[in-house]
């Protein structure tokens, strides 16, 4: 093909529509004035922010600043090369071709908007470009195949390597047992004079092989490289620079000598996930993809990987110095191999000025060896990480690793999308998502957003009760000039905002729209701060599900339905260390399970100091489930008020001495008596700063627990509990001695084994029991002492102690349901 001159570009840049190419493309766009506006085809976004302007036929994205001519859109969009680019726009301007080949005219110039036809995709035997958009269609082809592989997916999964984002982030892909080439219907026939041509293509790229013509990457999971859209080569943004495939066959199904990873017969080239470099100036470099995605997956997204134990090279170190990154964190296998290797690193990056660790790992392990033993890779590779030994000369410049897990700027970003456009149709649209925007969290809490040379700083950042203020310290500095602009300011109000914007654009002699869209990224970054942090409160509030195996729930089955279920209980206490009290430690056990029903028994352990009261109360609790028992040392008036709605309710609040609730007693009595407390309080509006009255709930019912040595107690308190008195004889007392001897032995150490298979054994039988109403068909026939009107209080006592007693034995009842009013 000539060149072709610079007065046809212009020619063709104004002849063809930009809006009526990428309306053939089947792009949604909304008219804005003269103006239209669409998604980014080159950026994941819900808003579109890209304008195509007809008068001009440019197009510009506000969001990733991309922006050109309709040949810039053809070749961005399509994938192709300038000079296919070029015909292309000969085609659609009617335009003969510049070597002579005879074209279809085309009416796509300023075509009516009704006339919205798919663009007609190059057939692969056309597409005689550098391979670049079939190597597209190849990765394309290979992804859509690992979505669709139950034995891929699960290979993933036996590495570690099931992050639910992975796959579609780096685009991994499955060539399955006969890849491309023995696809039915995938490629042309191999007689026919396009076939022949197509594979002798993808032979050329390294795809088929050249003597047999089979994919090169049978039988692999396939991870390409794609050059990332801000990457330091311009070349090399949006190309396929290498694929690896790792074998996932057992070793017994492949030849021998065959080799596990397999690269592309063309030079090794490009970053992998060089992305990560810009939000971070601390970066991990494993020593394979799959220890590399093993560290991604665990959380650690500042993660890059070599080519081999030997594949560090001269393009990682010029990544490494364009993002500005301080310190790497060599991760190689500890082997003499990856010891050898992160050594010669190591001397690379210390002669480049950038400091050099060594990661770790147990004697012949790697990264992904390590995560997978270990059962928790994310404690385990942060653990790792920690450890790092220096490998400069003298002393190490300082601490080795935040344990922040710094996130890609990119995380939902697929590699390519601000390069070559995927021309198969094999491939799903990706999905809308928000990008996370990076930031570094410091120690004082403080939030702080790169862009450019300019430096957002927030403080005071916190989920406020009103959802629509956000109100926030804010300083952008610029760190080439040394200007800065700081003030506070409600960040959701429109006013603030636009007068925050405007002088930071004065003081720091920067354009108005540079400082307005920064300010709406430090926006949006700060709601999902706040939406995460929210997140993580609710989960740290929550209560965790207990699940209890089948051989646990059988167990606890087989103790609820035993005939001596009360004698078990008392045994089970004697074996646990408890001497004598069996009529206490029943009650008590009883007065526990009362939880359940809607008006529970409270308990009160009297006795003189050092008699076993405290023992007595924790070898009751010591047996009911962790999550239905909260004990507290002592509490303060107001702090039942604030302890949450639901937060007590149906499970026992025990305190370890009356003298420590003295203050919190009329709570106590009102939530034991009433099963609920209110409380209204003076605070502050948010929003207006006016004082307003709020309304506090704690809902109960509560099983009540305490223990004291006083022997004067408030008598309202002790007329709504159950009292146990400790048996405090010379015969109790040596008993507990021939026990704490009997504990010294090797029968009582083997004893102290069997305690904790009986507390969970009765933990896992409380865990089954059901919040049943019991019905007791003989309370007509009861009969109680009348001569004091305290009785009226301890004859409900008595008749929850007889629910709790059938409540405990639900498993050997009869069950009833019965319909009332509907």
């Amino acid at each position: 093909m000539t060149r072709v001159p610079d007065t046809d570009l212009v020619h063709l840049k104004q002849t063809v529509s930009l809006l009526g190419l990428a309306r053939k493309q089947g792009r949604p766009m909304k008219k804005r004035g003269e103006d239209y506006v669409l998604r980014c085809p080159f950026h994941n976004e819900k808003t579109p922010s890209m304008v195509i302007s007809p008068a001009k036929n440019l197009y510009h994205c506000f969001g990733c600043g991309a922006a050109g001519s309709v040949l810039d859109w053809v070749i961005q969009t399509e994938g192709v090369t300038l000079k296919i680019a070029i015909r292309r726009l000969r085609e659609l301007a009617g335009l003969p071709d510049m070597d002579n080949a005879v074209v279809a005219a085309s009416s796509l110039a300023a075509p009516p908007e009704s006339q919205a036809a798919p663009l007609p995709r190059p057939k692969l035997a056309d597409l005689d470009d550098d391979g670049q958009a079939l190597l597209h269609q190849v990765i394309d082809f290979y992804h859509q195949h690992l979505l669709a592989s139950p034995e891929a997916k699960a290979w993933l999964a036996r590495r570690g390597l099931n992050h639910p984002e992975l796959v579609s982030h780096f685009r991994l892909g499955y060539a399955g047992h006969h890849g491309i080439s023995g696809s039915a219907g995938l490629l042309p026939s191999k007689d026919s004079q396009e076939g022949q041509q197509l594979r002798g293509k993808l032979s050329g790229l390294g795809v088929l092989r050249t003597t047999t013509r089979q994919d090169h990457f049978r039988g692999c999971v396939v991870v390409p490289i794609i050059g990332w859209a801000e990457s330091t080569s311009v070349a090399s943004r949006g190309r396929v620079l290498q694929l690896y495939g790792r074998r996932t066959q057992p070793d017994y199904k492949v030849l021998k000598d065959s080799p596990k990873h397999l690269y592309l017969s063309s030079p090794l080239a490009g970053v992998w996930n060089e992305a990560a470099m810009k939000a971070a100036a601390e970066i991990i470099l494993c020593e394979a993809l799959i220890d590399a995605m093993t560290f991604w997956c665990a959380g650690f997204r500042n993660v890059i990987a070599a080519f081999g134990v030997n594949g560090f090279n001269r393009e990682h170190l010029e990544a490494l110095q364009y993002h500005g990154v301080k310190r790497v964190l060599i991760a190689f296998d500890r082997d003499e191999a990856g010891d050898r290797g992160a050594a010669n690193v190591a001397a690379d990056l210390l002669e480049a000025g950038i400091e050099a660790w060594r990661v770790q790992f147990p004697p012949g392990m790697d990264a992904n060896d390590y995560a997978l033993k270990s059962g928790n890779a994310e404690h385990a590779l942060g653990l790792a990480l920690q450890q790092a030994v220096w490998l400069g000369q003298g002393t190490a410049p300082g601490a080795v690793f935040s344990h922040e897990r710094p996130v890609s700027p990119s995380v939902t970003e697929k590699p390519q999308s601000a390069g070559v456009a995927k021309s198969s149709s094999l491939a799903a649209p990706p999905a809308l998502t928000v990008a996370p925007v990076p930031c570094e969290r410091t120690a004082s809490g403080e939030l702080l957003m790169k862009s450019g040379p300019r430096v957002w700083r927030i403080r005071g950042m916190k989920k406020s009760p009103v959802p629509d203020v956000m109100k926030v310290n804010v300083q952008v500095r610029d760190e080439t000039s040394g200007l800065f602009h700081v003030d506070t300011l409600d960040m959701y109000h429109a006013r603030h905002r636009q007068n925050y914007i405007s002088t930071a654009a004065q003081e720091l002699e920067c354009e108005l729209s540079v400082i307005k869209r920064e300010a709406g990224r430090v926006l949006l970054m700060l709601e999902q701060q706040q939406d995460a942090q929210q997140q993580a409160d609710a989960e740290a509030s929550g209560t965790t599900a207990v699940t209890v195996s089948a051989e646990d729930e059988a167990a606890a089955l087989a103790l609820l339905t035993s005939p001596n279920l009360t004698e078990q209980i008392i045994n089970d206490m004697a074996a646990c260390g408890v001497v004598g009290e069996s009529t206490n430690l029943l009650t008590g056990y009883l007065a526990a399970v009362s939880r359940k029903l809607d008006k529970p028994l409270a308990v009160l352990i009297q006795s003189s100091s050092a008699a076993g009261k405290s023992s007595l109360m924790d070898a009751v609790l010591n047996l009911m489930p962790e999550e239905e028992r909260i004990q507290y040392s002592a509490m303060t008036g107001q702090s039942l008020y604030y302890l949450g709605e639901t937060s007590l309710q149906h499970k026992i609040l025990a305190i370890a001495e009356e003298e420590g609730v003295r203050q919190a007693a009329y709570a106590l009595k009102l939530l034991q008596s009433d099963g609920e407390l209110k409380i209204a309080s003076t605070g502050k509006n948010e929003q207006s700063g006016e004082l307003v009255t709020r309304e506090y709930k704690v809902q109960g019912p509560v099983m009540l627990m305490l223990t004291t040595t006083a022997i004067d107690v408030d008598e309202e308190l002790l007329n709504r509990c159950l009292v146990l008195t400790v048996n405090e004889s010379r015969e109790q007392t040596q008993a507990i001695h021939a026990m704490q001897r009997h504990r010294q032995t090797l029968a009582g150490l083997l004893a102290d084994s069997e305690k904790g298979y009986l507390t969970q054994l009765h933990q896992n039988a409380q865990r089954l029991l059901r919040p049943l109403k019991v019905v007791n068909p003989y309370a007509h026939q009861l009969t109680f002492l009348s001569d004091k009107t305290r009785m009226r209080r301890d004859h409900m006592k008595y008749l929850t102690l007889i629910q709790a007693i059938a409540l405990l034995h639900q498993y050997q009842r009869e069950v009833k349901k019965t319909t009332h009013r509907g």
